[in-house]
């Protein structure tokens, strides 16, 4: 029991290696069925890396050694322990130095001991010329990004990020209501309470893992922030209607579709990742629902179209994910400032493209989990210079600040995740 507690130390370092020098997303990085202690170290870390480092540097009197990196994260892993979970301290150094072992690197158990009781004598003591990373643990680009871009909002943002998000659950309304699933949740043993800000909601308490909420594995219910349950109630689908749901893994907001429109006619879901389409298909099968899916890239329409228009279109375009840093923190570190180009390109390609499959009066929801204006309103803007074949569409939902063409929320200001939301309608060119 003990060789599997310190072996966890030891796991979370080559996981976060793994993201850090590999580019590996946590979700890709992280085994299957990793222990809740090893997600707790793993992404805690990640959170608070910046403000963890400049401590670990306070300590070292020197540089480690590159080839010692590994030793360097496995501090990091001793100080976030020591600073933010309810471990003693004496047990929490105790089974970090051990680690040394698993990483091959005994020799450093002296070192690791000697820094983490140095650090617990200094706790009180605050650390000195903090840098702005450490302080709001950003990146200096993407903290610059930030303010520039909500200056009155920026502060509140930054700390969302860095807090931890709730676990809102999507009651398959197919099924039964979020009343009864409430009902079947407290009877478990679990807290929860309706969500205000989703018509098919409940949030818990504190999260879980999935195998624990009742009913998961036979399709009563799916993992959804609040704000990505609006996209299936902001498509005007209508009975009969042909929907494409392009760029749809891992298949959230088409099984909400799905789940919502029980009499549209038929549904087409394309994503460019095999892997990803894996997941799309998982989540249809343990919902007991089906559509047709495609491994295809949405930019491309002549490889998978049929030339049949769509009366609904979603386009979940690919993003920076900053709307979404408080659950998925790695994205501080993956994304770098010449990705945004990138991206901004890439939605542009994939509006123009998938305008063509849209049928007139059909309508095509653009939505992102972003807030950068780049790919939010100002790519809305850059779509409609040129064009006089559609009209912008009001989007109701219970939160959010009302936008030139869309829908914006903000982490830490409206309580769900930064989600962008435009709806538009094609109509005959005057």
């Amino acid at each position: 029991m003990q060789a599997r507690v310190a072996r966890c130390r030891a796991d979370a370092v080559m996981v976060l290696r793994s993201m850090l020098e590999q580019g590996k997303s946590l979700s890709e990085a992280l085994p299957d069925k990793a222990s809740p202690l090893l997600r707790e170290l793993v992404f805690g870390v990640t959170r608070w890396y910046w403000r963890l480092s400049e401590a670990a540097i306070e300590l070292l009197q020197k540089p480690l050694r590159r080839k010692d990196r590994d030793l360097e994260l496995l501090i990091l892993v001793g100080l976030y322990q020591l600073d933010e979970l309810r471990i003693p301290a004496h047990a929490a150094i105790n089974e970090t130095v051990k680690a040394c072992d698993h990483l091959g690197k005994g020799w450093a158990k002296g070192l690791i001991n000697a820094l983490l009781r140095t650090h617990i004598r200094r706790r009180g003591e605050s650390m000195s010329n903090l840098s702005e990373e450490a302080l709001y643990n950003h990146p200096k680009w993407m903290l610059t990004h930030i303010r520039g871009s909500w200056p009155a909002f920026w502060p509140r943002i930054v700390k969302a990020n860095n807090e931890r998000a709730p676990m809102v659950l999507r009651v398959n309304c197919r099924r039964l209501d979020r009343t009864e699933y409430l009902g079947e949740i407290i009877r478990c043993g679990l807290g929860g309470r309706i969500d205000d800000l989703s018509a098919d909601g409940v949030v818990l308490d504190k999260p879980v893992a999935v195998h624990e909420l009742p009913g998961f594995s036979e399709g009563w219910v799916s993992v959804q922030d609040s704000a990505a349950q609006w996209a299936a109630p902001a498509l005007p689908v209508k009975p009969g209607h042909r929907v494409l749901d392009a760029c749809s893994a891992p298949g959230g907001k088409l099984t909400h579709i799905l789940e919502r429109y029980p009499d549209m006619g038929s549904v087409l879901a394309v994503d460019i990742s095999d892997k990803r389409v894996a997941m799309i298909r998982e989540n249809l099968g343990r919902l007991n629902l089906s559509a047709e899916v495609r491994v295809a890239d949405a930019g491309d329409p002549g490889s998978w179209w049929d030339g049949r228009p769509f009366d609904c279109v979603l386009l979940d375009a690919p993003c920076t994910g900053t709307g979404v840093i408080r659950r998925h923190p790695d994205i501080k570190h993956l994304r770098r400032p010449d990705d945004l180009a990138g991206l901004v390109a890439r939605q542009s390609s994939l509006l123009e493209q998938l305008w063509l499959t849209v049928a007139m009066e059909g309508h095509l929801l653009y939505v992102t989990c972003s807030i950068f204006p780049e790919e939010n309103d100002c790519q809305i803007a850059r779509f409609l210079a040129d064009r006089d074949d559609l009209k912008v569409r009001q989007i109701r939902a219970p939160a959010g600040r009302r936008s030139r063409f869309g829908l914006q929320t903000l982490p830490g200001v409206h309580n769900v995740d930064g989600f962008y939301y435009a709806l538009m309608q094609k109509r005959k060119s005057e």
